[in-house]
């Protein structure tokens, strides 16, 4: 669905946010914890409690914040759930980061390590990411190289749902349990098809059913829509100071190589050749 030319997808971190923080959406959330745990044969949880509940009401537009979910169930353990929908170079780093900030704030100084309870992350990736694993719902853990069923803690655990790849193929879907091969659905297909056809999906996901309602009227709202465009004008604003950024900071290092081979009295056009520079670029180096 778009909104003043910016495309509304079920994955849109504004939505989600907003979709998992509600306290009447406390089923919505936990039918996706619960997918992701039957899919593994975990048991189910009961209840789940959101730690940073978001209000869109309060949400100042130009922040660059990550929009995760934490969640905490019935038996104390953690959940860090989010949406990735572009990749970068330290991603993988970030996601572990996540874990280790959440598993590591449960302690307060002078409390013990028994105190410590299980973290999850739950990462929906809409890149193409792990392309050599077959199954969609890649699980990692803490296991011995020697004997991978000898398990160094039951602490950690990272999931990846591999939306963009089931996107990318369309191959993979059965892998899933229903409950999640739903939510799958409802992500990438939710904005191109519309209600009835949505509906006849998830008939027999009332939850991700749900979800689906909730994103339509989510859609339907000119301030929600208002506040996906401003906020997708601000990220695309920011990744373009980045890349140039970034392109300042290659050409400041080419800058750098090229006048010390210059002092050094290595020929203009080898140097030109090893930075990149232009023959003038080089001649006007100290």
């Amino acid at each position: 669905m778009s909104a003043n030319g910016v495309t509304i997808r079920p994955t849109t971190d504004l939505f989600i946010a907003t979709l998992w923080s509600a306290p009447k959406n406390e089923p919505i959330l936990r039918s996706l914890l619960n997918g992701v745990m039957t899919n593994i044969g975990q048991p189910a949880i009961v209840k789940a409690t959101v730690l940073n509940p978001f209000n869109i009401q309060e949400y100042a537009v130009d922040k660059r914040i990550i929009l995760d979910v934490r969640v905490e169930d019935e038996t104390g353990t953690f959940y860090n759930v989010e949406v990735q929908r572009q990749t970068d170079t330290d991603f993988l780093e970030r996601m572990l980061f996540g874990w280790a900030e959440t598993y590591g704030s449960q302690l307060l100084w002078g409390e013990g390590y028994d105190e410590l309870c299980p973290v999850q992350s739950i990462i929906i990736t809409e890149f193409s990411i792990f392309p050599m694993l077959k199954r969609l719902h890649a699980v990692f853990e803490l296991r011995a190289r020697e004997n991978p069923e000898v398990l160094f803690s039951d602490h950690c655990q990272i999931h990846v749902l591999r939306l963009g790849d089931w996107l990318r193929t369309n191959a993979g879907l059965d892998s899933l349990c229903v409950g999640l091969q739903r939510w799958m659905q409802f992500w990438g297909l939710g904005f191109k098809l519309g209600e009835k056809e949505m509906s006849a999906i998830l008939q027999d996901a009332p939850e991700v059913l749900q979800a689906d309602a909730e994103y339509r009227r989510f859609c339907a709202d000119p301030v929600m829509r208002e506040r996906v465009r401003a906020r997708e004008r601000f990220l695309n604003d920011e990744r373009l100071k980045l890349a140039g950024a970034k392109r300042e900071g290659r050409a400041e290092k080419a800058r750098e190589t090229a006048g010390n081979l210059k002092r050094l009295g290595a020929p203009l056009a080898m140097i030109a050749e090893a930075t990149g520079l232009s023959l003038s670029e080089i001649e006007q180096l100290n």
